[in-house]
């Protein structure tokens, strides 16, 4: 099968191009012709290429030039798309269906309803613009990195494609991460009918932790929408019943310092990508406290992988991806007395812990290794191949 992946890579790499590279290699292994377009915004510079490119986030003219040369070269089956903003934008659908070539698009946020893109703003959730004929709200509060013209791009490029039924028309198949994920864009009006839900994978297995330590994790961004605080909260109760350690950066670096004050609490900065799959694989739970709405956390999956239990918010995806005493446990988000509760639970129950770690390796056995996911991946591609009978209009 002849695959074209097209993709807008971001300015700081990130999870989004990470799982782009992994479903390339993961297609070559598999002897599939795969072939990329991507383009990135470091040539974003001054105020001029900003216009433009404002402009061009609705439809982007040089967007469909380079689709069209690339799908005129290769005459590939089909065409996934995982990032089209900014440069590429939904010109990429027209010039698709233009051609005839089913189009697959990934969704790894909710850009096309959300200007964050996470249904975040001033330290909760928030959905305010689902539902509105035109996001107004964004533009208000400037959700897009701070900029009410920057969001008002993206509220018109929104608005714009829902008034053109791009969003149903110009896509033949969307690939949501999580069934939460998927709930939420059928609720904010994309079409349930061609949804369907495929997480992410790990390309290597780490293999499972045999042997634990008397210690809780935690591994992310140390920013307020990642729960950091409530973590640290919570451990003024916790720190004489149950060591915690802390990897990461951000910018609630100073608070995470005055925790450590506690000989139980340790803060351990950066630290590689091998080196946190071993602490996950000799701790007793990882913590996954967090506020806002995530679309598929790869510390999760990396979690389970290696038989590690995940105690984490019931909010978002977390809210399906842990299932509450089988592979981790929930508490309710925000709130510490709740976590305290669900960490004590966990510390009085050792053999419910033992089962929870099994039940998290299993999980990962059945959802998230490469072999699944490639099965996966071709199901959907292989559905959407006859499905080249309608044309948007041009």
């Amino acid at each position: 099968m002849k695959i074209l992946q097209i993709h807008n890579r971001y300015k700081i790499p990130g999870g989004e191009d990470t799982v782009v590279r992994c479903e390339y290699e993961l297609l070559k292994q598999y002897q599939h012709d795969v072939r990329r377009l991507e383009v990135d915004n470091d040539d974003i510079q001054t105020v001029f290429d900003k216009i433009n490119i404002a402009i061009g986030t609705i439809y982007s003219r040089s967007g469909a030039r380079k689709v069209t040369e690339a799908v005129q070269a290769f005459q590939p089956d089909v065409v996934h798309v995982y990032n089209f903003f900014p440069k590429i934008s939904p010109a990429v659908y027209y010039a698709c269906k233009r051609l005839g070539v089913p189009v697959v698009q990934s969704l790894q946020n909710y850009r096309l309803f959300c200007a964050s893109p996470y249904f975040y703003r001033d330290g909760k959730v928030c959905e305010d613009c689902v539902g509105q004929a035109f996001p107004i709200s964004g533009i208000v509060h400037g959700c897009y990195q701070g900029s009410r013209i920057g969001t008002a791009a993206i509220a018109t490029m929104q608005y714009t494609h829902r008034l053109l039924n791009t969003w149903n028309e110009g896509i033949d198949q969307y690939i949501a991460l999580t069934d939460f994920a998927r709930d939420k864009y059928v609720e904010a009006g994309l079409p349930a009918s061609k949804m369907i839900v495929k997480p992410n994978f790990l390309p290597i297995d780490p293999g499972q932790g045999n042997v634990r330590e008397n210690y809780i994790l935690f591994a992310g961004r140390l920013s307020p929408e990642k729960g950091i605080e409530v973590v640290i909260e919570a451990w003024k109760t916790l720190a004489d019943e149950i060591p915690l350690k802390i990897v990461g950066q951000g910018a609630l670096e100073a608070q995470v310092m005055k925790a450590c004050q506690h000989p139980n609490i340790e803060w351990l900065g950066h630290q590689s990508h091998t080196e946190v799959l071993s602490l996950m694989k000799k701790a007793q739970a990882l913590l996954f406290p967090s506020l806002w709405y995530e679309c598929l956390p790869m510390v999760i999956v990396e979690a389970y992988a290696v038989g590690l239990p995940v105690i984490a918010s019931n909010l978002g995806s977390q809210s399906t991806l842990i299932k509450h005493r089988q592979t981790g446990l929930h508490f309710e988000a925000g709130n510490t007395r709740s976590l305290v509760e669900q960490v004590r639970w966990f510390l009085t129950h050792p053999e419910a812990a033992s089962q929870m770690r099994q039940g998290a390796r299993h999980e990962y056995e059945t959802r998230y290794t490469a072999e699944e996911n490639y099965k996966m991946l071709i199901d959907i591609y292989q559905a959407v191949c006859p499905l080249v009978n309608h044309s948007l209009p041009v």
